[in-house]
């Protein structure tokens, strides 16, 4: 191992419980030992269990699973009331303390009005008979319920109830009553879902959210007293030396309601200030928390919290590090940290440990690969939170992530298999054939490696002279060094299967492969607009990889993901973008998290990069476009260049057939989960 890494593999200790390494696996919704909002109530979760087991044999340190309700969302069973649950994870805990790791369990008090609520629960929601009528299965109004009467963060329309002080009485007994039950399960600790985030918790401790009257509201003893009084009831019923964890948000980062502050902008916030949060690390811990595992944020400002790629790394690292110095228990930082900075913060004692989540889901083996020097192999994490999280939502639009993702959080776009084992795994192909995949983008390059995994003898072809396809231009802009990575990775994989790749090799008739099986993966082609003087423009592509065909005014046709990518690389480089787009937001498609949206829709707003809305292209003309608002009035934006970004079409090379399948881009445009996934679905079948 290189010892620039050395720090984090040093033991500490957390109260009086000894973690081998400073490498700790953050919490991740749909992650929970217990289920994650499913019909069929809390219950053990094999799955979840497996994932973890997998990644204590790969030398973390110390695991914290995602979040576990209190309160089922279904049916509204506690948790303490299923000793069956506890019995097995006594039997798990038994497994994972084989393997030299340590867990603790994190316990919720709720959401509130950061429940992320859909598009298909919110009428239920809004009508009081169907309201009443779903109350046996799920209770909005509990789920929803607030320190004081608000909007949701998610549907601005539904005003979240007040919970009750009979209400945070009922919470503060399940946290005492399920921390005994984890502790004679043999979990190591429990953390406190939080004082972090926005979310209930956090609700209460910020007097923007909290305006009671009541002895939960007004003085800042008030607020942090639901928080304090859950530490001090857990500790009453397992004792002062059972370890408690607190997720801990160091800032709010907010400027105000849905308004979130940009790295290093100056702003007045409107939710905890690092003057409050100074005093209030150390009033926590006098309160019987061990530990603070601690980034910024609420789901006002949720790219803090979910750092997409657009943030810096270890961008939480300053403002943890900082807090750290008001307390004497240890502080965990995370928020896209990178390990050799993270393992010099540990060495210089600005942090106690380093905590990393959704890397664990790309690659279980990423600690051991470095530990073995193969840091080259490790997978990486492109931040894109389109299988792990991917709540979305747009104006006038409450979560519109499909039904199924909101059941099943935290799988990985580049790894079908995390959270999914049973749907997805690797398994000897019953005849060996010769395979032909077409296509050297991510759909080829994953489709090769999965088919030679199986045992299939495959040949890729590539038509230019370059592997990554399309990814190419995606991963171009400077903020994308991540996705650069990945491309990379799957070139060095593609290296370690036998694999023939035939490159400048254009296939014009599929019917001249010696193929038993051929796998299309051609990718997509822009769309052509009917505009007058659309040829004026450059394609999104092309601008990608080679933007110095743009000017120094820019307008971007198309306000979707890649387009304001386009405009967020533009404004980067110290050039003036416009974005033009027919929606009435920016990123209206659903599947987008709201984390990676909300942080280009607010890098806008701040930056003042012009934004129209509702507005379509009615011509390219020397010096600009014309354009027409929703009212019908035509206007023209003066620029240097037009840029297309207005989508794309499937362009595949052949018809399904038999023996021929088509995968990604080629059969449906959509995003990297769609094109790896699918191309699972169809390679494991052959």
């Amino acid at each position: 191992m290189n010892e620039k890494y050395n720090a984090l593999f040093t033991p500490w200790k957390i109260g009086n419980v000894e973690i081998k390494n400073r490498i700790v696996m953050c919490p991740m919704g749909g992650t929970s030992l217990f289920g994650w909002f499913e019909l069929t109530g809390c219950h053990f979760d094999k799955e979840a269990a497996k994932l973890f087991l997998e990644r204590a044999n790969n030398n973390v340190g110390l695991i914290i699973p995602g979040i576990a309700p209190l309160r089922d969302t279904f049916w509204g069973k506690w948790l303490w009331q299923n000793p069956k649950m506890f019995t097995e994870l006594k039997e798990f805990m038994d497994e994972i303390h084989k393997t030299g790791a340590k867990l603790f369990i994190q316990l919720t008090a709720g959401m509130g009005r950061s429940w992320a609520i859909t598009e298909l629960v919110a009428p239920l929601h809004k009508n009081k008979i169907t309201r009443a009528i779903v109350k046996p299965i799920i209770d909005t109004s509990h789920e929803l319920a607030c320190p004081s009467p608000q909007p949701s963060r998610w549907a601005h329309d539904i005003q979240c109830p007040q919970m009750t002080v009979e209400q945070i009485e009922e919470i503060i007994e399940a946290f005492a009553k399920t921390a005994k039950l984890c502790k004679e399960a043999g979990v190591d600790g429990v953390e406190v879902h939080a004082v972090h985030e926005g979310y209930l918790l956090d609700q209460f401790a910020i007097e923007f959210f909290n305006k009671r009257t009541d002895e939960y509201g007004g003085s800042f003893e008030n607020r942090y007293r639901f928080a304090t009084e859950v530490v001090k009831a857990i500790k009453e019923a397992c004792g002062d030396d059972y370890p408690v964890s607190l997720r801990y948000s160091v800032e709010s980062k907010m400027k105000g309601f849905c308004k979130g502050a940009m790295p290093d902008e100056e702003y007045e916030e409107v939710g905890r200030n690092m003057e409050e949060s100074e005093k209030a690390a150390k009033y926590l811990q006098d309160a019987g928390y061990d530990m603070l595992n601690a980034d910024n944020g609420t789901y006002d400002s949720w790219y803090w919290a979910h750092p997409p790629m657009y943030m810096p790394q270890n961008c939480n690292l300053k403002d943890v590090a900082h807090i750290k110095k008001f307390v004497d228990i240890p502080v965990v930082c995370a928020g896209r940290m990178d390990p050799e900075i993270g393992a010099k913060a540990v060495e210089n004692g600005e942090i106690d440990a380093v905590g990393i989540a959704r890397q664990f889901l790309v690659d279980p083996q990423w600690i051991t690969k470095m530990i073995e020097d193969r840091v080259e192999e490790i997978k990486p994490c492109i931040c894109c939170h389109a299988g792990c999280f991917n709540f979305s939502s747009s104006k006038g639009h409450a979560n519109t992530q499909d039904l199924t993702d909101t059941m099943g959080l935290s799988r990985c776009a580049l790894n079908p298999e995390t959270m999914q084992s049973k749907k997805y795994k690797v398994e000897p192909a019953k005849k060996s054939k010769n395979i032909a995949v077409i296509g050297g983008g991510i759909g080829g390059m994953e489709s090769a490696i999965l088919l030679a995994k199986r045992g299939h003898k495959v040949t890729l072809y590539e038509k230019s002279d370059k592997l990554g396809g399309v990814f190419i231009a995606a991963s171009a802009p400077s903020f994308k060094e991540k996705d650069r990575a990945l491309i990379a990775w799957y070139i060095r994989e593609l290296k370690s299967y036998p694999i023939e790749v035939k490159m400048n090799t254009e296939i014009k008739d599929i019917n001249s492969l010696n193929a038993d099986e051929i796998i299309v993966a051609t990718g997509a082609k822009a769309k052509n607009i009917p505009i007058k003087g659309a040829d004026k423009a450059i394609e999104a592509v092309d601008f990608l990889l080679d933007n110095s065909k743009a000017g120094e005014n820019v307008v971007v046709i198309g306000g979707g993901l890649t387009g304001c990518e386009i405009a967020y690389e533009l404004y980067l480089q110290g050039k003036k973008p416009t974005i033009v787009e027919m929606q009435d937001d920016l990123i209206t498609t659903k599947g987008i998290c709201l984390a990676n949206t909300s942080y280009l829709r607010d890098f806008f707003e701040t930056n003042k990069v012009p934004v129209y809305l509702e507005t379509s292209l009615s011509e390219v003309v020397d010096g600009g476009v014309v354009v027409k608002d929703k009212d019908g009035k035509e206007f023209k934006i003066d620029a240097d260049s037009v840029i297309m970004s207005v989508g794309y079409s499937p362009a595949p090379i052949a018809k399904k057939g038999k023996h021929i399948h088509i995968i990604g881009d080629a059969k449906e445009v959509g995003n990297l989960r769609t094109v790896i996934w699918g191309a699972w679905d169809t390679c494991m079948k052959l």
